[in-house]
């Protein structure tokens, strides 16, 4: 079988969108990041980030596999693929990797799901398993989920959704000095914010924010989503709630924010209707697992990045 890989133009757009689906459905969790999810669907549509390239394989007159290059940052592109379901252990995703190496040879990898097939294919990359990154879910798989502790707000604190218009530069400020050391995280602009309220998920209520009551000043925010059934994305058949991200002022730390702000947002989900909720959390980070594991929280998902 000839396996060819080339520049993916804009008429490959639409397969490879089904592609993504596909794997999502197979595999029970989506094979891209969120940003690399937003490229995709503006493939063939002139919208997608200039520093995005997109890669695919050919197998015969099928489109057998995609790989991404975010090259936002140039001195640290990152690389996802994905291989059709009936397409898998024919050397496709080898010639990917061939081919984003050749592209951006300092690529990292991110692989979602961590299957043995995404191991071998970092070892033949030369990569490293260097960073995991757990997807939690409310209740675990088989089980109920424990009642949510009652909301207790710190004092001097007030919690109030989100205000379009007028939070969002206190929040950018806020979110670039608690994740400052977050490669993905980090760097938030007002565009970055802008893009998530232009998103189909996106709600103002379910955004909250705590402020210090003395001071005016913004301390923490929690931003929720809801994933419409059917969740592709996330491997479901119900609409799901999630615990998109909390950050918490450095200055603010100690005072229970962060437990706080999370309650908020689950109360939020939960009086939505939503009986499931995620999240995702660094796999070092043991006091997040602890507190999430005390809410009804276990993994069910591990995300890993290869790199050299």
């Amino acid at each position: 079988m000839t396996i060819e890989v080339s520049e993916a133009g804009p008429q490959d757009g639409d397969d490879v969108r089904s592609l993504a689906a596909a794997v999502a459905a197979a595999d029970g969790v989506d094979a891209y990041a969120e940003p690399a999810r937003r490229d995709i669907a503006a493939l063939g549509g002139g919208h997608g980030r200039a520093t995005t390239r997109h890669l695919v394989a050919r197998a015969g007159a099928d489109l057998a596999g995609h790989a991404l290059v975010d090259g936002e940052h140039p001195d640290d592109p990152v690389a996802e693929l994905a291989v059709h379901p009936r397409h898998r252990r024919q050397g496709i995703g080898t010639a990917l990797v061939d081919a984003v190496l050749a592209a951006a040879p300092a690529a990292r990898f991110w692989a979602h799901g961590d299957s043995p097939g995404a191991a071998r294919l970092a070892e033949h990359a030369g990569r490293r398993r260097a960073r995991e990154l757990w997807r939690m879910r409310r209740p675990a798989p088989g089980h109920e989920a424990p009642p949510l502790p009652a909301l207790a707000v710190p004092e001097g604190v007030a919690i109030r959704p989100l205000r379009v218009g007028q939070d969002e530069d206190a929040v950018v400020a806020v979110n670039n000095r608690a994740f400052s050391w977050h490669p993905e995280q980090s760097g938030w602009t007002g565009a970055d914010v802008e893009e998530i309220e232009a998103e189909s998920w996106f709600d103002a209520d379910g955004v909250l924010l705590a402020w210090d009551t003395a001071t005016g000043e913004l301390l923490g925010f929690h931003f929720t989503k809801v994933h419409e059934a059917p969740a592709s994305t996330v491997g479901a058949d119900e609409a799901l709630g999630e615990v998109y991200v909390v950050g918490v002022d450095p200055g603010a730390q100690g005072r229970g924010l962060g437990r706080a702000l999370t309650l908020a947002g689950l109360h939020h989900l939960e009086g939505g209707g939503l009986r499931t909720t995620i999240l995702y959390v660094e796999g070092d980070n043991a006091p997040a697992i602890a507190t999430y594991r005390h809410l009804g929280f276990e993994r069910d998902a591990v995300d890993v990045s290869y790199q050299r």
